[in-house]
């Protein structure tokens, strides 16, 4: 397998690089923080983002989509963490796009992924119950149609027009569609240390008005779809830290301390060409695991796990390194870089952290 680029691929990147760096930098995170943006993002770039058709670039041509494949899908989510850039990209597109679009109907996906392309709709996947990441424990349970629970940590639950919701009933894990405006269900946002959203979503009897698989199929959908959002959200991570990187080396450069510049200090230079020999690791981890999306084969789910644990660590060593040789200024909101651990930090424990990635990954291996 060839872990590099194609001519299309490379080109979308530079395009997302382009956008992202002239449209979302991160003064804007900045801004929408110190607004207390009700939102979470700016509605303008993910308006513009889904008008490039990069909501739907993974999904089939016949539903609006441009069927481009989880690799390029990869290369903008890179672009995107470079600038720290909030949307709806992981929520909506990576995380419930994907589950309908490999478990819906034709019905469903003719339904719901033509209005994920558009733009137009807003889902958000509602699981985990627990301060730590289990997404097959359930408390929440379904009957007679209707549905009441608790979940934790929703992402970008506030905006939502639709939950996908894990429940209980007598057949089993079920995934079940709920409106976010129906009786029944409330909504308490959450605004995390990276300036992002998550919610606290609680169903009262609150109607169900469509189902996703059979309903005792709960872990079989959430599964597919959970590892391919490990994966990109480790693309993601990549070019944060990749970017945190970056600027870390630039201080180095400029910084003088006895009359000369801190990079030369051999020193924080074998801390530098650590970190460097890291982030090429998890390059190559990201890529592949991207191309094993696409290639949709048997070793998905070993690749997700080896990769958000890897990823999940060296975001946490390269961001304390960061924050570390950028000195006091980079523990002061006066300089960007501490944007980068606190967003490092949340990513870390999303979808489940390194820990629960290298149990799982072991587990897996021992079949």
């Amino acid at each position: 397998m060839a872990l590099v680029l194609n001519e299309e691929q490379q080109m979308l990147k530079n395009s997302a690089k382009e956008f992202f760096k002239g449209n979302a930098p991160v003064s804007l995170l900045r801004r929408l923080r110190d607004e207390k943006n009700e939102v979470g993002y700016d509605k303008r770039v993910w308006e513009e983002m889904a008008a490039m058709g990069w909501a739907g670039l993974v999904f089939p041509e016949q539903y609006g989509g441009l069927n481009f494949g989880y690799t390029g899908l990869g290369q903008i989510l890179i672009e995107a963490g470079k600038t720290l850039t909030a949307s709806p990209l992981l929520s909506t597109v990576v995380l419930a796009g994907t589950m309908i679009n490999e478990f819906g109907s034709d019905e469903q996906k003719e339904k719901h992924i033509s209005a994920i392309c558009e733009g137009k709709t807003l889902f958000a996947v509602a699981f985990e119950e627990k301060n730590i990441h289990d997404p097959y424990t359930s408390s929440t349970t379904v009957s007679d149609n209707k549905l009441s629970g608790s979940k934790k940590f929703v992402l970008d639950g506030h905006v939502a027009d639709l939950f996908l919701v894990t429940a209980l009933s007598e057949k089993g894990l079920g995934v079940y569609v709920v409106d976010a405006k129906a009786a029944g269900v409330s909504v308490t946002k959450h605004v995390m240390m990276d300036n992002r959203n998550a919610s606290t979503v609680t169903f009262d009897n609150a109607l169900v008005v469509d189902m996703l698989g059979l309903p005792g199929d709960g872990q079989m959908v959430m599964d597919k779809s959970l590892d391919v959002a490990r994966i990109c959200l480790s693309a993601e991570m990549l070019g944060s830290m990749e970017e945190a990187f970056d600027r870390t080396i630039a201080y180095l450069k400029e910084r003088k301390q006895f009359g000369v510049s801190i990079g030369s200090f051999q020193g924080l230079q074998h801390r530098a060409a650590h970190m460097y020999c890291e982030i090429e690791l998890c390059k190559s981890l990201v890529i592949k695991s991207l191309l094993a999306i696409d290639a949709d084969g048997d070793e998905l789910a070993q690749m997700a796990s080896m990769t958000k644990a890897k990823v999940g660590q060296i975001a946490q060593l390269v961001s304390n390194e960061a924050i570390q040789m950028f000195g006091g200024i980079g523990m002061t909101d006066d300089e960007e870089i501490g944007f980068f651990l606190k967003r490092a930090r949340v990513a870390q424990q999303t979808f489940g952290d390194s820990n629960y990635h290298l149990d799982r990954f072991a587990k897996l291996k021992s079949f």
